[in-house]
């Protein structure tokens, strides 16, 4: 007998999508420091530190790339949030300024939650928005 997975709602695969990222990273050499860090103005999916530069990361998920893709869903707007986001989290959280940069995963993945492939994105825009 052949059983199909339900269909994952958008936030379910929001979540594994960050879960499957934070993953991802680690792999590489980030530290994760926050994963969904609240402040005030919204979220950061990722806040990690990577070879002693502080990361702030967004998570984009995606099953097709008909509406762009992933990295392609970090627009203008939301870029200016995320330095905002950024510039709080350094005078909450930091004693003294490091390097820091701004990085992007795309995760494709399928309605049923089966990671496809995942990008790292470094550097995927700077704080001069």
């Amino acid at each position: 007998m052949f059983w199909r997975r339900k269909p994952l709602s958008n936030v379910e695969l929001g979540r594994l999508a960050e879960r499957r990222a934070e993953k991802f990273l680690r792999s590489r050499g980030y530290k994760i420091l926050h994963r969904n860090m609240r402040l005030r103005g919204g979220e950061i999916d990722i806040v990690a530190d990577h070879k002693g530069t502080l990361v702030f990361v967004e998570v984009k998920a995606r099953s097709s790339n008909e509406f762009g893709t992933p990295a392609e869903g970090v627009n203008e707007r939301k870029r200016k949030r995320l330095i905002n986001l950024a510039l709080e989290y350094i005078a909450r959280y930091e004693n003294e300024w490091r390097d820091c940069r701004f990085d992007v995963v795309e995760v494709y993945m399928s309605r049923d939650g089966k990671v496809k492939q995942i990008n790292l994105i470094q550097n995927a825009f700077d704080a001069q928005v």
